[in-house]
């Protein structure tokens, strides 16, 4: 009798649902393992799911009075290690098929996320050979059962969902033994959680999802600040955003495309959420490529009209380029303004900021959300399509492996056309009530340290070239607060990773992505981290390697995966979408890449397949060539690339700032590096600067002409 009212008083209290299909917890021998966000929870596990279930609590949860009062009048068994014998207990109840509850994190987050994973629940269902159901509880993390402070949105009554997902048996692990098969275990189980996470978040658009965390973070809560010093609130960014959403649905129909060149403020972010919210589609344009590469891009994309600022054509000194898209017609924000009519603000005051969820048009995840263009390093850009979902996808899949939340404040200097800047650094915090500082530019060297220290971040962004310039130019105590620096876009230097962690106490965390996938699909993360290597595939990532000929380690990476594109926009076919194929079939992407992973998952870029040259019958990786230049010359930027020579062969030249590098350093260095003599650049070319990108990466289409025509000033001799 108890629990029937306590179910129906707890179901009033919270609402609380519970989704998903029952059917899995019908399995033959169901062990429910669920994520850890309230003392509560063990409460709302026994009360809630379909069927009866013992749940296993430690101690410390029986601490409350009133969860220690439920929690003996319910099926319960109390796990710690003075009482080995309760998981005998466990293993024998899952073997005669009564459900057994679990949490693998052993306590409730404190970070809002999911933590550290302890050894029982893998060993238990690996003795028994159970069939591991995830459960994921969401919403407890607010209320007042919580553990999370800070800045963490408390309400006494929050709703809760428990979402139950298909049941799964842990894959074959290697004959492990002791300790190191118990960690293996537990690290199946954490994947499985992350897994689960991903696959059980809501089906929503861009702006329906930054209305959620309106409403769950209130509006009157900072979220942002741009390099105007003005911190603004949710509330503000959403009526600046319904205003802009209110404009540019004038400039375009619903579905089409608009061309958006805007600098990294408060106010881009808000063009983008309004024309979300209208379901225009923004095309960000990158204005450091040069006007013709602009050009192209508005051509793929079908642009017809761009949106821009005056001021910041000013500032940027982009008149050039303007001049160069005439074709296209050129719309200013601050034009845009004045067009506000009397009707306009009605709307605005009277109906959308109140109901702002009828005021906007109903979208579909799978639309095209955003397009994005490729870096254009080796070949012309390609207008990429992302669609909300799977924006939407890859955020969670950032969210589920590590912790960051209201309690953290992002700072941002990378430009919002790079889906790294865009997405992981802009869009994420905002989408989840963390605090985010937007500079305009990464290369103010020396005034970012100085934004971390003053503004109190905690996550620091960069590619291996800008946060190698941020370490050399910042006082030791600029980072104090950082406790999480990423590093993407590029190769992590090894001297970088180096210099972060001897003067700043800090281990950079490489990922890898790309243009058609987000910003990552591997991640190194302060829960699973091996040197040298990008990190694990995120949970949902679908890989696959096939062999390259003549490359013997690793092999190309195909993947398929939640947060793929929709697809390409070529210059040739303007507007045409073209869906993601490869060798492997329709929905499949071939990243141009070859990479090695190792029996734990932990994945090597060995080069692009673009980026090796056969010399002397020999596949030598690019790649290679810059790593032993980098270690010849640690303090200088190398890059390297392929020329023709006679007979249709092909050769390395190496480009590099050191005015004193030669072929007899290098040849230390591959000995040093146990490296053969073909991975030695067969011509070294001295340059002042490195030629880059504005997104940091080395521009290797310069550099190949560059070599072309340093190639031919050579044949021709001294005049």
């Amino acid at each position: 009798m108890i629990p029937v009212l306590f179910r129906l008083l707890l179901r009033l209290l919270f609402r609380v649902r519970v989704e998903g299909d029952a059917s899995a917890l019908k399995v033959p021998r169901p062990l429910i393992v669920a994520n850890h966000e309230s003392a509560l929870d063990s409460v709302l596990l026994a009360l809630f799911l379909p069927v009866e279930v013992t749940v296993a609590v430690s101690p410390d949860e029986l601490k409350h009075p009133f969860v220690r009062w439920l929690v003996t009048r319910l099926p319960h068994v109390i796990i710690e290690p003075a009482r080995p014998l309760e998981l005998k207990r466990l293993v024998r109840s899952i073997q005669r098929g009564e459900a057994v509850a679990v949490f693998p994190e052993g306590r409730p987050t404190t970070t809002g996320g999911l933590m550290k994973v302890y050894d029982a629940p893998g060993v238990v269902a690996a003795r028994c050979d159970a069939d591991i159901v995830p459960v994921l509880i969401e919403g407890a993390v607010i209320g007042r059962f919580a553990r999370v402070g800070g800045n963490f949105p408390k309400h006494w009554l929050p709703r809760v969902t428990l979402k139950i997902r298909p049941a799964t048996k842990l894959p074959e692990i290697p004959p492990l033994r002791g300790r190191a098969r118990r960690r293996r275990l537990a690290d199946e189980v954490l994947r499985i959680l992350q897994r689960a996470k991903v696959a059980a978040r809501p089906p929503r658009t861009l702006f329906e999802t930054f209305l959620a965390a309106v409403e769950l973070h209130g509006r009157k809560t900072t979220i942002i600040e741009d390099a105007r010093r003005m911190p603004e609130t949710y509330g503000e960014l959403l009526t600046v955003s319904l205003a802009l959403a209110r404009l540019t649905a004038r400039l375009a129909g619903e579905g089409r495309v608009l061309g958006v060149m805007m600098p990294n403020v408060s106010t881009t972010v808000c063009l983008l959420l309004g024309m979300s919210a209208m379901r225009r589609v923004p095309a960000i344009i990158n204005y450091t490529a040069g006007p013709e590469a602009m050009r192209a891009a508005c051509t793929a994309a079908g642009v017809k009209r761009i949106v821009t600022s005056r001021r910041f054509v000013e500032l940027a000194r982009l008149e050039r380029a303007v001049k160069a898209l005439a074709d296209f017609e050129i719309l200013y924000v601050e034009d845009l303004r004045r067009q506000l009519t009397l009707g306009d603000k009605l709307w605005l005051a009277g109906f959308a900021l109140w109901w702002p969820r009828a005021a906007i048009k109903r979208g579909d995840p799978d639309d095209s959300a955003i397009i994005l263009f490729t870096s254009g390093s080796e070949a012309r850009s390609k207008g990429v399509v992302l669609s909300h979902d799977a924006m939407l996808a890859n955020m969670m899949q950032m969210r589920a492996v590590i912790d960051f939340g209201p309690n953290d404040k992002y700072l941002n200097a990378l430009p919002l056309y790079h889906t790294y800047g865009l997405i992981a650094c802009t869009l994420m915090p905002l989408m989840t009530g963390t605090r985010l500082f937007l500079h305009t530019s990464p290369l103010h060297y020396r005034v970012i340290p100085e934004i971390a220290y003053t503004r109190d971040c905690t996550y620091i962004f960069g590619t291996s070239t800008f946060l190698g310039h941020y370490g050399r130019q910042a006082h030791p105590y600029d980072f104090y607060r950082a406790r999480v620096v990423v590093s993407g876009g590029e190769k992590l230097d090894a001297e970088v990773a180096e210099l972060w962690a001897e003067k700043f106490g800090l281990r950079i965390m490489e990922g890898y992505g790309a243009t058609e996938c987000g910003p990552a699909m591997t991640l190194n993360t302060p829960l699973c981290y091996r040197k040298g290597t990008v990190g694990r595939f995120l949970p949902g990532v679908e890989h696959r390697l096939l062999p390259v000929r003549g490359i013997e380690r690793g092999g190309a990476l195909h993947v398929r995966s939640p947060n793929l594109m929709r697809g390409y926009y070529f210059y040739e076919q303007p507007g045409v979408l073209y869906p993601p194929k490869s060798e492997l079939g329709p929905g499949w992407y071939s990243t141009g890449d070859v990479v090695e992973v190792d029996e734990e998952g932990f994945v090597t870029i060995v080069g692009r397949v673009k980026r090796f040259a056969k010399i002397a019958g020999e596949m030598v990786s690019l790649e290679l060539v810059e790593r032993i230049a980098a270690l010849a010359s640690p303090e200088h930027r190398h890059a390297a690339t392929i020329e023709q020579v006679a007979a249709g062969g092909e050769s390395t030249v190496l480009f590099t700032t050191d005015p004193g590098l030669d072929r007899v350093n290098l040849q230390k260095a591959a000995r040093h590096l146990g490296s053969q003599d073909l991975a030695v650049a067969r011509r070294i070319v001295h340059v002042a600067d490195m030629p880059l990108l504005g997104s940091g990466k080395t521009d290797y289409v310069r550099l190949k002409a560059m070599a072309e025509d340093a190639a031919a000033a050579w044949s021709r001799g001294p005049v």
